[in-house]
């Protein structure tokens, strides 16, 4: 998401829309008249990512923080229906006029935070160092000591900023950890195994641009489908034959209220 807006660094917001939407409102902070007047005329310093967030950095130090959840989009293009568009970004002098935000089921978010509030929110002290730069000693640190299956604690924000459920699933396959083994039993060799397959598994549906599932909801900044869940080894592949081991078939059980893809022969307890 960041990347497909990415070209936007340096146009300015010549003006806000909030759309008319049916369907559950988003939430906004602060209201959206505030929102609209402290954003028209402000130059887009930077874009950045916080974990699961893109950030517009104003030259006036506000950030605009945009956390789609399972729903949200951002595009530069046509949605995927313009009923559920909820908030237009117009530019001057930019690649595109508008940057949109489009959220079906209206689960996201777009705040917009002081300098301050924004450290006070998403500073390190409320977000985990990301799941990008983490290192094995880092995440080993951070986790050793929970008795929380190590599944679930991979999806804590607050210990690593980035993973989502689709990517710990996946993670753990490649790594050859069982989802419901408890932190403080793994090793330290397994540690190393989980951390180096958060980067080769993320780096790689980043290179794919996202995993687009059967019901069509992630999309691309153009309304494209992504391309990592041509990818997947486990995910989604309840009874299908691991093609990893090629001996078992993908398991299914629930963690959390999240299901949790595996192969029982390639990750063993």
């Amino acid at each position: 998401m960041r990347r497909g807006i990415l070209a936007a660094q340096g146009c300015r917001i010549r003006d806000v829309q909030w759309l008319r939407c049916r369907a559950k409102p988003i939430a906004v902070h602060p209201s959206r008249s505030a929102f609209r007047r402290r954003v028209r005329g402000q130059l887009i310093e930077s874009i950045m990512r916080v974990g699961k967030r893109v950030v517009l950095v104003l030259e006036n130090e506000d950030r605009i923080v945009v956390e789609p959840r399972m729903t949200g989009l951002l595009l530069v293009t046509d949605p995927p229906s313009p009923q559920h568009l909820r908030l237009g970004l117009e530019l001057d002098d930019g690649p595109w006029d508008t940057i949109w935000y489009w959220d079906r089921r209206g689960l996201g978010h777009v705040r917009l935070y002081s300098a301050d509030e924004f450290a006070a929110a998403l500073g390190p002290q409320a977000v985990g160092p990301d799941a990008l730069t983490i290192d094995a000693d880092q995440l080993r640190s951070r986790l050793r000591a929970s008795r929380r299956e190590v599944k679930v604690a991979l999806l804590d924000q607050r210990a690593i900023a980035g993973i989502g459920n689709l990517y710990a699933a996946e993670i753990l396959h490649q790594a050859g950890v069982h989802p419901r083994a408890r932190c403080h039993r793994l090793s330290v060799t397994q540690w190393n195994r989980i951390a180096d397959s958060i980067t080769d598994v993320l780096q790689t549906a980043i290179t794919y641009e996202g995993s687009t599932l059967s019901d069509g909801t992630y999309r691309n900044a153009l309304n494209k489908s992504g391309g990592y869940q041509n990818e997947h080894r486990v995910y989604a592949r309840e009874d299908q034959l691991c093609p990893t081991c090629r001996d078992d078939k993908i398991m299914r059980i629930v963690q959390s209220q999240r299901s949790t893809f595996f192969c029982p022969t390639c990750q063993s307890r």
